[in-house]
This record gives structure tokens, C-alpha cells and sequence, in this order.
């Protein structure tokens, strides 16, 4: 399962990204049209609402439980989460948690 983990967390940063830098390089760092992008139409606002929603929860579940069972380097994770999204940092956790609960073969 790590390997997957790890190939999901790889295609969770590539696919955003791979939708976003075009924007960005049309739009430069504007943070008007980008709210205005996100408030566009009424499905652009429940998909953002989504995945903030999602990335709280996803940042309460990694400061709780990887303080539970001690998974080390669990911050990369939040990190992962505040930058790129929930789509790098949920399965980015799950290969963290999954490699240290395996022993190295």
C-alpha cells in the first residue's frame, strides 16, 4: 500500500498543479481574480467549500492521530495539505503511516 500512497500523493500534486500553474501564468499572483474565479459561479463556490472543509478535517485528523501513533515527519503532510491541497497531503500521510507501521524489507 506504501507504493500506492506514494504514487497517489506524486499524482496529487501533478494534477492541481497541472490545472493551476496555467492560470497562474496567465493571471500572474492576483489574488482578486483568483477570488473571483473561486466565486465565479455556484459550483466553483461548493467545490471550494469542499475542499476547504475537507482540508480542516484532513489537518485535525494528521495533528491528532500522528500525535497518537508518533508518525515522524508528519508535518511534511500539513505542509502538503496548506500548499498543494488535501489531494497531496491525505494520501502523503497515509505513505508516512504506512512505512513506518512496515517493517524494512
Amino acid at each position: 500500500m506504501k507504493h500506492l500512497y506514494l504514487i497517489l500523493t506524486l499524482l496529487g500534486i501533478a494534477l492541481p498543479y497541472g490545472a493551476f500553474l496555467p492560470w497562474l501564468v496567465d493571471n500572474g499572483i492576483n489574488i482578486g481574480a483568483f477570488i473571483d474565479a473561486i466565486l465565479s459561479n455556484p459550483i466553483s463556490v461548493f467545490a471550494w467549500l469542499d475542499v476547504v472543509v475537507s482540508a480542516c478535517t484532513l489537518i485535525i485528523f494528521i495533528l491528532v492521530d500522528g500525535k497518537r501513533h508518533q508518525v515522524r515527519y508528519r508535518h511534511l503532510a500539513l505542509l502538503g495539505t496548506c500548499t498543494v491541497g488535501v489531494s497531496c497531503g491525505l494520501p502523503l500521510y497515509l505513505y508516512l503511516k504506512e512505512r513506518q507501521s512496515q517493517p524494512e524489507s
